[in-house]
């Protein structure tokens, strides 16, 4: 094979299998930069090898790559994530609606804020069995060969972390244009000032998420009940400058709110429903968190 065609071919596996790492990478980890970064360093060490046609199955060996950068990338950020101010909360991954989907292979419930919530409940090994095999699909025998582990072993990891997260997005979120409605009204009571309408969209034991990762000012602790939330994002609004605009995006696959200041996102808003009502809401306004976006915009 000469060298261009060998480039060619590796193109074209980069191309067939980022969006797939991305997902994997990005569901470990919780962060766009990290999961990009692990991306490209999975394909570096699979052009360094030598007979790259002697691999018989590409996209079990990238997964393998990038699931055991992200387990090292983990374990080396445990620290980091121990000493963190305040409530931790992904990384946003934002588009505009009409786009084509960013990352097409991540099902918009696998990326959900709250599903990524869910999955740091999981140690790294039990975070990396189950995505392979719930999302990604994989056979118990291919992610042994994947972990190191057997798949027994495998088998067992899995059960018992399903069984610890109990994940079940709610009905009222697969339909999406319902959803975006839900979250459009909202916005607009907000808006409004219309207080009623706000408490009657919301759960009685909702819950709010702030991250400001010591940066800015937010809550540090989850805010809970529909009355002290909306009491709460009364205040924000007051406080924003004149210029902010408030616009509707997709936050991780799903309906959202990013909020631009001065033609930069200052903040996004993620939310779950539960029977058709507001139950959760998860708010970034880390602007570490947010700079991935703000260099798309300028």
């Amino acid at each position: 094979m000469t060298h261009n065609s060998k480039e060619l071919e590796l193109e074209q596996i980069y191309q067939e299998y980022k969006p797939l790492l991305f997902s994997l990478a990005y569901q470990m980890l919780g962060c766009v930069m990290d999961a990009e970064d692990i991306v490209h360093e999975s394909f570096v060490a699979f052009k360094r090898v030598k007979d790259t046609n002697a691999v018989k199955n590409v996209k079990a060996y990238l997964c393998k790559i990038a699931a055991n950068r992200c387990i090292d990338h983990l374990r080396s950020a445990a620290h980091n994530k121990e000493t963190y101010t305040g409530t931790w909360l992904p990384e946003p991954i934002v588009e505009d609606y009409q786009e084509d989907p960013l990352y097409s292979v991540t099902m918009k419930d696998s990326i959900s804020t709250a599903y990524i919530m869910l999955l740091q409940q999981l140690s790294e090994v039990e975070r990396t069995v189950f995505i392979l095999r719930e999302v990604l699909q994989y056979e118990y025998e291919t992610i042994a060969s994947m972990v190191d582990k057997s798949s027994a072993n495998c088998r067992q990891i899995f059960h018992r972390a399903k069984k610890g997260l109990a994940y079940e997005p709610d009905h009222s979120q697969q339909d999406e244009q319902k959803f975006k409605h839900c979250i459009e009204k909202f916005t607009a009571a907000l808006q409004n000032g219309e207080i009623s309408v706000m408490m009657n969209m919301l759960q009685n034991d909702a819950v709010f998420y702030a991250d400001g990762g010591g940066k800015v000012k937010a809550a540090l602790r989850p805010i809970y009940t529909a009355e002290r939330i909306v009491h709460l994002f009364l205040g924000v609004m007051k406080k924003l400058p004149e210029d902010a605009r408030l616009t509707f995006k997709k936050i991780n696959g799903e309906p959202g709110v990013a909020v631009m200041m001065n033609h930069y996102i200052a903040y996004t808003v993620a939310f779950a429903l539960k029977d058709e009502k507001i139950n959760s809401i998860y708010m970034v306004a880390n602007p570490d968190k947010l700079s991935h976006l703000n260099q798309t915009n300028h």
